[in-house]
C-alpha cells in the first residue's frame, strides 16, 4: 500500500510542477495528443488561462479540411470552434514535424472553460488526434508572495512580492534608503539567505550595488534563464556585513506561466570571467607576457562595446584610460577592436594643435596594440577576442598588472556616422576592480537570454515649428530626452541637446529673405580644463552676447569677458550692406562708489605715464593698465601733423586703496604708458565692464 501512495505522490508533484529534467519549464502539463489518424502527436501545455503551447507536435498534412479545434462537449464532434494557428490565421493545417506552437484561444476564451483540444477535420467530422483537459484544471496565472520581511533595524518595506511569469517578478512600494556599499538584490537555494547566492540585476540591468528607493515599483528578472523552481527567496543582501536586510520565502511548485526567454548557446572558453551587466561580461587569459580577452554583448549591429584600463590607480575613472572600443562591421563581417586613449569626456577633436578627447592612438601618433584574431554575431550576441601585451610599448599605453587588482573601466553606446565612438547608453557606475591572474580563475558570468525583453519606446513625434508670423526663438539646452528622445531619431545621440521655444530639437520653417532673432539662454559657464579654439562665425543675422570668467578658476577670475552667440570671443564675418542685431544679456549691477570726474590734460609737451593698480588688492590682481601723467587711462587729444613722444616706464606697482577717476588728457605732446592690474584681489571685484 506505501508503494503505491509514494508513487501516486510523485505523480501529483510531477503533474503540478511541470518543471522536468528534459527542458525548460514551459507551463502547466496538461497531457498528451491521442494520435488516430495522420501521425498526430506531441504534448500539450497550459501557458496561461489563455494559451496552449504544442510541443513536438506533428501532423502530416494531408487532411483535406483540418484545423485546430476546441470545445467543451464530452468528446470532439462539430460542436466546436477554430483555434488560429501560432501565426494567429484560421487557414487548413499544413505539414508540421517535431514543431513547438503557441496557440491563444479566440474571443477571450480561457483554457480553464475548454473540455478538449483537437486535430479535427471538419469535412469528414474526424479527430485525427485529441487531448482532454481535466476537471478543475486551474491554468498558471501571476502569483502573489509575502512582502519583504526586513532584518532588525533595517530601514526596508514593501509590497507583496509578484511573480508575473517565472523569471520575472515585482516588488511594489519598494523603499531602501541606499545606505548600504554593497547592498545588491540576491537569490539563491537553502532554508534562508547566505552568502552562496548570486546577484539579481537591478531594473536597468546593472549588477552593481543598488540606489535608494521610494515607494517605487521595481520590476526584476532571475539571472542567465534561471526561473522560480531555482529559487527558494529572494532577499535584499548586504555583502559588506554578509547578512540580510530583508527576504522573502518563495514556494515550491509555484504555478505561473512559463517566461518568454530562451538561453543563449554562449560559453566562454577563457577562464576568468566577469559579468559586467546583464547584457556585457568579459573573459580573459594570461598567457606569458600577453593577456587575451573576449567581450561579449547583446548590442546592435551598430553599438560598440569598450573596456580597458582606468585612467586612475585608486579608482575606475575614464579620463587618462587606455580602452578599446570593439565593434562588429555588418558590411564586411568582421570584428574591430581599436585601441583608444581618453584624454577628455568629448568627441577626438584637435585643439591648439593637440588632438584631445576619445582618440585613437593612431590619431595621437602611436600604434594601435590590440590584435582581434576571432569575431563572430549570432541572435544578438556580439562576440570579439583580441590580444594585446601587458607592459606598455607606448608612453600613452597602460600597463595591465598581474601582481595586484587593477581598476578597469567599460562602456556601451552607438557608433556615430563616422564609426566613432558616441556618448555611451551603458556604463560603470561603481568602481570595478579585477585580478587579472587570480588563482583559482575568477568566474561569476552566468547565459545570456534571447527574448523577453520590452521593446525600445517609440520617439516622440518631432515637433515643428511651422507659424510664418513667427520671428523670434528662444534656445536652451537640456536633456536629450534618453530613448524617447533624441536616441529614437539619431544613429548616436548626445546627453544634451537644444530646446527651441519648449520643443525638443524641433524642425523649423524658415524663408529667404526674412530676419530671425535667436535668443539663447545660457548658464555661467563653469571653469574650461583647457584653452578652446577660437571659432569664427560666418553666419548673418542676430546674435545674442553674455559676459562670462575667461580664466580656469572660478573663484580667482577677475575680467570677463564676451560669449557671442556660446562662443568665447569669436571671430565675426559681417558683410556691408547688411542689418545685424546684437543682444547683450546684462545682469544686475552691485553698487559702485560714485566715480570721480574725469580729467583732461590739454597741455603740450612730454607725458610720463607708470603703472598702478585700480583695485585695492594688489596681491591677487593678474591684470594691469596704463597711467598716463599720472592718471589712469586717460582720453588723449592728439592733432595731425604733429609729433609726440611717449615715455613707457615699467615698474612694479603699489595697489590704491581705491579706484581712481578715468582722466581725459587733451594735451598734445609726448606721454609714457605702463601696465598696471585693473582690479582688486579676486574676492572683492564685482563689477563687470564691456
Amino acid at each position: 500500500m506505501f508503494p503505491i501512495c509514494f508513487v501516486l505522490l510523485v505523480l501529483i508533484a510531477r503533474d503540478c510542477n511541470s518543471q522536468d529534467d528534459e527542458g525548460p519549464y514551459r507551463g502547466k502539463f496538461i497531457g498528451k495528443l491521442n494520435s488516430y489518424h495522420h501521425q498526430v502527436s506531441g504534448d500539450v501545455y497550459a501557458v496561461d488561462d489563455w494559451t496552449l503551447l504544442l510541443v513536438d507536435f506533428n501532423y502530416d498534412g494531408t487532411g483535406d479540411d483540418t484545423f485546430f479545434w476546441a470545445g467543451d462537449s464530452g468528446r470532439p464532434g462539430p460542436m466546436g470552434y477554430i483555434v488560429p494557428d501560432q501565426h494567429g490565421k484560421t487557414n487548413i493545417l499544413e505539414r508540421y514535424y517535431n514543431e513547438e506552437l503557441r496557440l491563444r484561444l479566440p474571443d477571450g476564451r480561457k483554457v480553464s472553460q475548454i473540455a478538449w483540444l483537437a486535430v479535427y477535420d471538419i469535412a469528414s467530422q474526424n479527430a485525427f488526434g485529441d487531448v482532454y483537459v481535466p476537471e478543475e484544471f486551474e491554468a498558471p496565472a501571476p502569483r502573489a508572495l509575502a512582502p519583504l520581511a526586513p532584518a532588525p533595524g533595517a530601514r526596508v518595506s514593501s509590497g507583496r512580492v509578484r511573480f508575473l511569469d517565472a523569471s520575472t517578478f515585482i516588488i511594489p512600494e519598494f523603499r531602501y534608503d541606499g545606505s548600504g556599499e554593497e547592498v545588491y538584490f540576491w537569490t539563491g537555494v537553502g532554508p534562508q539567505p547566505s552568502s552562496r547566492g548570486m546577484k539579481i540585476p537591478d531594473e536597468d540591468g546593472y549588477l552593481e550595488p543598488i540606489r535608494a528607493y521610494n515607494g517605487e515599483d521595481v520590476q526584476l528578472v532571475l539571472p542567465g534563464g534561471k526561473t522560480v523552481f531555482d529559487a527558494d527567496w529572494i532577499a535584499l543582501w548586504d555583502a559588506g556585513s554578509r547578512a540580510a536586510l530583508a527576504s522573502v520565502l518563495v514556494p515550491d511548485a509555484l504555478n505561473v506561466p512559463p517566461g518568454v526567454m530562451k538561453i543563449h548557446n554562449h560559453k566562454t572558453s577563457l577562464p576568468h570571467c566577469k559579468q559586467l551587466h546583464r547584457d556585457y561580461q568579459v573573459s580573459w587569459e594570461v598567457f606569458g607576457n600577453q593577456v587575451t580577452i573576449q567581450l561579449a554583448g547583446q548590442v546592435g549591429e551598430n553599438e560598440y562595446m569598450a573596456f580597458g584600463i582606468s585612467g586612475s590607480d585608486t579608482s575606475s575613472a575614464m579620463l587618462g584610460a587606455d580602452v578599446a572600443v570593439a565593434a562588429w562591421d555588418a558590411r564586411l563581417k568582421r570584428g574591430l577592436a581599436t585601441d583608444y586613449n581618453i584624454t577628455a569626456k568629448t568627441p577626438c577633436v584637435s585643439v591648439l594643435g593637440q588632438w584631445r578627447g576619445v582618440c585613437r592612438d593612431e590619431r595621437l601618433g602611436a600604434q594601435d596594440s590590440n590584435q582581434v584574431f576571432s569575431a563572430a554575431r549570432d541572435d544578438g550576441l556580439t562576440v570579439l577576442s583580441y590580444r594585446r601585451q601587458l607592459a606598455p610599448s607606448e608612453p600613452i599605453d597602460r600597463e595591465w598588472p598581474t601582481e595586484k587588482p587593477v581598476f578597469v573601466v567599460w562602456a556601451v553606446g552607438a557608433l556615430d556616422h563616422e564609426l566613432e565612438p558616441a556618448f555611451h547608453r551603458l556604463y560603470h557606475k561603481h568602481d570595478v576592480r579585477l585580478q587579472l591572474a587570480q588563482n583559482p580563475p575568477e568566474n561569476d558570468c552566468f547565459p545570456f537570454t534571447i527574448g523577453g525583453r520590452a521593446p525600445a519606446p517609440a520617439a516622440w513625434e518631432r515637433a515643428a515649428l511651422t507659424d510664418p508670423a513667427l520671428r523670434v526663438f528662444r534656445a536652451a539646452l537640456g536633456p536629450a530626452g534618453g530613448a524617447r528622445g533624441l536616441a529614437g531619431r539619431a544613429r548616436a545621440a548626445p546627453a544634451r541637446a537644444w530646446y527651441v521655444n519648449g520643443q525638443l530639437a524641433p524642425d523649423l520653417q524658415l524663408r529667404r529673405g526674412l530676419h530671425y532673432t535667436v535668443k539663447v539662454r545660457q548658464r555661467p559657464a563653469r571653469a574650461r580644463p583647457a584653452a578652446a579654439p577660437r571659432p569664427a562665425l560666418h553666419g548673418q543675422g542676430t546674435s545674442t552676447a553674455s559676459s562670462r570668467p575667461t580664466c580656469s578658476c572660478a573663484a580667482a577670475c577677475t575680467t570677463r569677458s564676451r560669449y557671442v552667440n556660446g562662443q568665447l570671443a569669436p571671430d565675426l564675418q559681417l558683410r556691408r550692406g547688411l542689418h545685424y542685431t546684437v543682444k547683450v544679456r546684462q545682469r544686475p549691477a552691485r553698487a559702485r562708489p560714485a566715480a570721480a570726474p574725469r580729467p583732461a590734460l590739454h597741455g603740450q609737451g612730454t607725458s610720463t605715464a607708470s603703472s598702478r593698480p585700480t583695485c585695492s588688492c594688489a596681491a591677487a590682481c593678474t591684470t594691469r593698465s596704463r597711467y598716463v601723467n599720472g592718471q589712469l587711462a586717460p582720453d588723449l587729444q592728439l592733432r595731425r601733423g604733429l609729433h609726440y613722444t611717449v615715455k613707457v616706464r615699467q615698474r612694479p606697482a603699489r595697489a590704491r586703496p581705491a579706484a581712481a577717476p578715468r582722466p581725459a588728457l587733451h594735451g598734445q605732446g609726448t606721454s609714457t604708458a605702463s601696465s598696471r592690474p585693473t582690479c582688486s584681489c579676486a574676492a572683492a571685484c564685482t563689477t563687470r565692464s564691456r
